[in-house]
C-alpha cells in the first residue's frame, strides 16, 4: 500500500536491502514528496520524486463541470510551456465550456431569435385584420 510496493520488488527474507533517502529537505510523506524507488544502470537504488498529477480543466457553464475533452490535464507551470492548440479546442468556447453545453446556447439563442420573428409575424397580421374590416 506504500509508494515503494510497485517499483522494486521486494528482496527474500534474511537477504540486506540497500536503504535510500529523501533527497531534498523535507523528510515527512507528504503529497507534494512522493517517491519512487528506481534502479540506475549502475546498479544504484536511488528516488526518484514523483511529481503531483494535473486535473484537468472543467466545463465553465453553470451547474456541468463536466471535464473537457481534448484538453491535457496538467499541473499549471506545464500549462504554460504547453502549445496553444494542446490547450483549447478550436471551436467556440473552446477549452472553456463542453461541447454540449456549447450546443444547447446555440440552439437556446436560435430559438429566441425565431420566437422574436414569430412575435412580429403575429403582431403585424393583428394589425392587418382590423385595417380590412
Amino acid at each position: 500500500a506504500d509508494a515503494f510496493s510497485s517499483a522494486v520488488p521486494r528482496a527474500p527474507r534474511g537477504i540486506m536491502v540497500q536503504r535510500v533517502t529523501y533527497r531534498r529537505r523535507k523528510s515527512f510523506h507528504t503529497k507534494s514528496n512522493i517517491v519512487r524507488k528506481v534502479r540506475t544502470p549502475g546498479g544504484k537504488l536511488v528516488v526518484q520524486y514523483v511529481g503531483k498529477r494535473g486535473k484537468g480543466p472543467s466545463c465553465g457553464e453553470y451547474g456541468c463541470g463536466r471535464p473537457l475533452s481534448g484538453i491535457k490535464a496538467t499541473r499549471p507551470k506545464e500549462l504554460a510551456r504547453l502549445s496553444k492548440r494542446q490547450k483549447t479546442v478550436t471551436r467556440p468556447y473552446g477549452g472553456a465550456k463542453c461541447g454540449k453545453c456549447v450546443r444547447s446556447r446555440i440552439l437556446r439563442a436560435f430559438l429566441i431569435e425565431e420566437q422574436k420573428i414569430v412575435k412580429k409575424v403575429l403582431k403585424a397580421q393583428a394589425s392587418a385584420k382590423p385595417a380590412e374590416k
